[in-house]
């Protein structure tokens, strides 16, 4: 399948006129803690002459977890993880014995080499030589702490979506991306979609005119939530919410940029640049009990420099109408960009109506899966040491999802020139200890903080 470079490796400026995921962990010694092998000495892990690229695995959930899968199955082979760290045991345990079941060539960790807590992600890379793969797979508050170890190390990255919490976040990753340009160190990103061949060949008809000028994209994702029970005082705040990171702005971004930021990145690859401003609307349901963070609805409309717009709505409340879609409309016809939990549903309508009986084009049949391509991308360029970093491209996705999301929570139009600018973070630093206080402390109740639009700030 061809990837075209211009979609997946240019690298964007910030100027904005410019014209489940991993399902692998569904079900199913102590590994040992850090601080039990400062000093030790460990075993080489890299097998002479064999070509073997070396994968670190920092973050065992599910998406992580199915990043080594599909690294495991792509065509830049071969590949063998040797390392892998997390926050917490039960979790990185559950991931080993899945990929032992369904990987088991491809993956040797002993228990020396499975690491358990904050610092868990240095001795995890420090298994590795310049030149392997680091999987950053965690959520976004540690994204920039990890991915400059790994630079500093030496090593290429694959990196999960979301990438960072919040403007200053950002700012810090754009200055990483540089230094490992400057490096020579290829980058892949979790924004997967990027590598479907049915929206690449999408995109080529739209580039090519065969919608006319884009007016309007629309972009879902709908369906029911789960609410956070209030935090009962018991044990460490902050690895409670961490184990929870959903709920919290400050750990991952919150559940509305956790689902949205692909929607988000399609909106700005459709229309090849990014919006001058968001404004919107968002709520919860008068019934709700969720003591965390996250409103229910979101609303947004974006803004291009040329007046189009984009309307990316989510909502998370159950017994509610499901909806998970992409589509856009132009001067010429209207078209399916992405269906139900991104699948390649991707066609062009003769007209501005959406029916299956009045489809006038579908592309080839996808034959790889893109979560495998992004990993033959990447380890294609590793091997043939071809420029690779979809970090920038990447990081100003996130910002665009950020400037809706504070719109929304603030209550005001927000533009792309403020969000460049901010350096607002949730929380400064991300240097903890088990004993560290929670970024953010639930009240009396055990409940925490929600977005008030005209007293809360993000940006």
């Amino acid at each position: 399948m061809k990837t075209r470079a211009s979609s997946n490796d240019a690298t964007p400026t910030p100027t904005p006129t410019q014209t489940t995921r991993r399902e692998f962990l569904a079900t199913g010694g102590r590994a040992l803690a850090a601080s039990a092998l400062a000093g030790v000495a460990l075993p080489h892990v890299h097998a002479a002459e064999d070509n073997t690229i070396r994968l670190a695995l920092i973050g065992c959930g599910g998406r992580g977890t199915g990043a080594v899968g599909n690294a495991c199955t792509a065509t830049g082979g071969p590949v063998k993880l040797v390392a892998m760290a997390d926050l917490f045991e039960a979790k990185l345990n559950r991931s080993h014995a899945a990929l032992m079941q369904q990987h088991s060539a491809q993956v040797d960790v002993p228990p020396a080499r499975r690491f358990v807590g904050f610092d868990a992600y240095r001795h995890a890379m420090d298994c590795l030589r310049p030149g392997d793969v680091a999987l950053l797979t965690t959520h976004a508050a540690f994204r920039a702490q990890h991915l400059a170890y790994a630079i500093q190390k030496g090593l290429h990255v694959f990196m999960e979506k979301s990438f960072a919490a919040d403007p200053g976040g950002i700012k810090h990753l754009l200055q990483l991306a540089e230094e490992a340009t400057r490096k020579n160190l290829k980058i892949a990103t979790g924004l997967m979609c990027r590598h479907s061949s049915a929206r690449q060949a999408l995109i080529e008809k739209i580039r090519d005119g065969a919608m006319g000028e884009i007016l309007l994209v629309r972009a879902y994702r709908m369906g029911g939530g789960g609410d956070l029970a209030p935090w009962n005082g018991e044990g460490s705040e902050l690895l409670w919410q961490l184990s929870r990171p959903a709920h919290f702005f400050w750990a991952s971004s919150g559940l509305w940029i956790e689902l949205m930021i692909h929607q988000v990145d399609e909106c700005c690859w459709i229309k090849d640049g990014w919006p001058v401003s968001a404004h919107g609307v968002g709520g919860r349901a008068p019934n709700s009990r969720d003591a965390g963070q996250n409103l229910d609805a979101y609303g947004i409309e974006y803004t291009w420099a040329d007046g189009t717009k984009a309307q990316v709505h989510g909502r998370y409340i159950p017994h509610t109408e499901d909806d998970f879609s992409t589509w856009i409309h132009g001067t010429r016809c209207a078209a399916q960009f992405s269906g139900n939990i991104h699948a390649p549903t991707t066609h062009l309508y003769k007209d501005q109506r959406t029916r299956a009986d009045n489809i006038a084009w579908r592309p080839p049949r996808e034959t790889v899966s893109p979560y495998v391509q992004e990993w033959n991308v990447l380890l294609n360029a590793i091997r043939n040491d071809r420029p690779h970093n979809e970090l920038p491209r990447s990081a100003y996705a996130n910002l665009a999802a950020i400037m809706g999301r504070a719109a929304v929570h603030m209550g005001r139009t927000i533009t792309w020139e403020e969000a460049m600018a901010s350096d607002f973070q949730f929380c400064k630093s991300v240097e903890f200890t088990n004993d560290s206080p929670a970024p953010v402390r639930a009240d009396a109740q055990g409940r925490y903080p929600v977005p008030v639009p005209g007293a809360w700030t993000e940006i």
